[in-house]
């Protein structure tokens, strides 16, 4: 790269931080009242915009380092498909009008696509780089020449009031302009490798499945974990304040009768505890909330309202009983009362000291050296020095924020045990909850499958009417037309027979694959395996099946993974563009586990359509669990998982 070349992509450079800083700037502008207030309609425009332009500049860091910075944006959402009933679905609510779900579909590609979060970082730290090319190369010889010209910016320096010899130096460089001036070589001389590396940090961010380097990582995840324990600790300092509200509350409810607040001081911390059940999470231990559902009143024919046994003729004071009865009697409150009264002393006792180093370290010992040193401050014997010595202080400084990084991680892992130890539910809450659960689970499936078996009767009773049942209708009207005909017209009977046989062999065929859609016979005589070998042979892409079952499923397991995995097929070869697929039986500890392998698209979504979610809810009824893993650009793994038993390997030919 030619010197004058290098100085005008410097010189550009220099410009587009000016553009770039108030991009970010609008789209922050934008985004905060979306993401804070919930406006999300103002969300799509800025990443739109910001698309565009950095599309641009992609290009450009393409041209600019000689290789293909491809666009890294997943492919839009399909448009919302309508279910059974003509409505349309996104997540757990149904819209009568596809305009809604397609608008949070698009909302949720937007935002949920890796490469949004990569323009965003790159278009923050961009004004700051983008900048430092031109800053090295011509930033001293401006400067040099402000001070030929009107002496030292902003009044700086004066006589150096410290021995320091750097100070010295300092100083030596305002009063000595062709000094500073000579700083511009080295950056003159590192301008094409400078803007090279700004050029081709650029195009690394911006292009699709950027991977960090693991140092990088590692230095994330430390300064992640220590901004947890500095989380814990504000957690514990809002605990302090939220367990003098529930004393107060208890002293205001049993001292002068306000029993309104007893209720209030059992559950008014419950949102901490939960938020403190996910941050255990950090340390890798999971805490269901162990609270019993809520108690409610029930209306009586004589218009009373009942509470377990007791009776209420206002629905007021039955719902104060009630929650009364409710956070009284669960033994979960308690353990919360208890956990917050301790979990202060505890969290500060085991992460308040990294979070303690690190805060005084970078504050306390390093700052003011720096602060006292670059800017000849006063400064305290006592703050940011060790033994009246001001390196030394900074020596300490830094060792303490040193070990207060390198000590957060194992303390979550030893907090989120504790946190375990207090707010983890009962074994008996647990067992309560897990077959509450698992009722919820089965009353679900029940209906799920209950939907699944009218629609499959709506459709078979369509196609029957719309198919073999018009085609027999008229087979006996051309039957009647031959009996009359038969005399009169010989030659055209026999061309009525003729059409009638045909319309009869269509009939039929249109019955066999009716039969085939209901339960294919293949399924039946030969098995799973060889049933869905049938089906790799009739897909337009390559298949290829590997495992072997030693035995058959239940014959409704077998039909429910047999049609999810023509369902996947399907989905694989007509919306993913698949050209070959992999499939894989294997049944193991108990569980039929399928996975289908394809090499398209990628970027299937259960949330976008209504196949997959068909898929979770034809398995959902045999307590079977669907997992797709489908990046933007593919591949495509699917893992179907069904409990059950396997029976004989023998199989009928009959």
């Amino acid at each position: 790269m030619t010197y004058p070349r290098s100085l005008l992509r410097a010189a550009v450079l220099a410009g587009m931080t000016v553009v770039v800083l108030v991009q970010f700037a609008a789209q922050l502008v934008l985004m905060v009242p979306g993401v804070l207030l919930g406006m999300v309609f103002l969300l799509p425009p800025p990443i739109h915009a910001g698309r565009v332009l950095v599309s641009r500049w992609r290009r450009m860091f393409a041209n600019w380092t000689g290789r293909t910075v491809p666009v890294p944006y997943e492919p839009p959402p399909p448009p919302p498909e309508p279910d059974e009933e003509g409505l349309y679905r996104h997540e757990s609510t149904l819209y009568k009008s596809p305009r809604f779900p397609a608008f949070f579909h698009r909302l949720d590609w937007l935002m949920k696509d890796p490469a949004t979060k990569r323009d965003l970082s790159w278009a923050f730290w961009f004004p700051v780089l983008g900048l430092l090319p031109l800053a090295l190369a011509a930033g001293p010889l401006l400067l040099a020449l402000w001070t030929w010209v009107w002496g030292p910016p902003w009044g700086l320096p004066g006589e150096p009031s410290s021995g320091a010899w750097w100070a010295t130096a300092w100083t030596a460089l305002w009063e000595r302009p062709a000094w500073l001036a000579a700083l511009s070589v080295p950056g003159l001389v590192a301008l094409p490798w400078t803007v090279g590396a700004v050029a081709r940090w650029s195009a690394w961010l911006l292009a699709p499945g950027v991977r960090r380097p693991p140092s990088a990582k590692r230095v994330e995840q430390t300064l992640l974990a220590w901004v947890r324990c500095a989380m814990l600790v504000a957690c514990a300092a809002a605990e302090v304040v939220l367990l003098a509200v529930s004393l107060a509350c208890f002293g205001l409810g049993f001292g002068l009768g306000l029993v309104f607040l007893i209720p209030v001081a059992n559950s008014h911390f419950r949102w901490l505890a939960n938020m403190r059940r996910q941050f255990a999470e950090w340390g890798g231990v999971r805490i269901p909330r162990p609270y019993t559902p809520q108690l409610r009143p029930e209306l009586r024919p004589d218009g009373l309202y009942r509470v377990k046994n007791n009776l209420y003729k206002t629905e007021t004071m039955a719902t104060f009983n009630a929650n009364w009865q409710w956070t009284w009697n669960d033994i979960a409150s308690w353990r919360d009362l208890v956990w917050l009264a301790a979990d202060p002393v505890v969290t500060v006792a085991l992460v308040g000291a990294p979070v303690a180093a690190v805060v005084y370290g970078g504050w306390g010992l390093v700052f003011p050296w720096v602060w006292t040193e670059l800017f000849d401050a006063d400064w305290s014997a006592w703050y940011g020095a060790v033994a009246g010595h001001r390196t030394l202080g900074l020596l300490v400084g830094l060792a303490l924020v040193a070990a207060g990084l390198a000590v957060p991680r194992p303390l979550l892992v030893a907090h989120a045990w504790w946190t375990a130890l207090l707010l983890r539910p009962t074994k008996a809450a647990a067992a309560e909850a897990a077959l509450r659960e698992r009722v919820e689970r089965l009353t679900q499936t029940r209906t799920d499958a209950l939907d699944a078996q009218a629609a499959e009767v709506r459709r078979i009773e369509r196609d029957l009417h719309d198919g073999a049942q018009a085609r027999l209708i008229a087979v006996g009207l051309t039957l009647g037309a031959i009996e009359r005909l038969m005399d009169t017209d010989p030659a055209a009977a026999r061309k009525l027979v003729a059409q009638a046989r045909e319309t009869s062999a269509t009939a039929l065929t249109e019955l066999r694959d009716l039969v085939r859609g209901i339960h294919p016979p293949v399924l039946s005589e030969r098995g799973l395996g060889d049933a869905v070998r049938a089906l790799a042979l009739d897909t337009a892409a390559e298949v290829n099946v590997a495992g072997e079952l030693p035995g058959r499923p239940p014959a409704p397991v077998e039909s429910a993974a047999y049609f999810a995995v023509s369902e996947l097929l399907a989905n694989a070869t007509r919306h993913g563009g698949a050209e070959r697929i992999g499939i894989d039986l294997r049944h193991r500890d108990g569980v039929l586990r399928i996975t289908v392998t394809d090499d398209g698209d990628g970027g299937a979504n259960p949330s976008r359509g209504t196949g997959l979610r068909g898929i979770e809810r034809r398995l959902g009824t045999f307590d079977g669990t669907l997992t797709i893993h489908s990046p933007p650009g593919g591949p495509t793994v699917a893992t179907l998982e069904l409990p059950c038993a396997l029976s004989s390997p023998k199989t009928s030919t009959s």
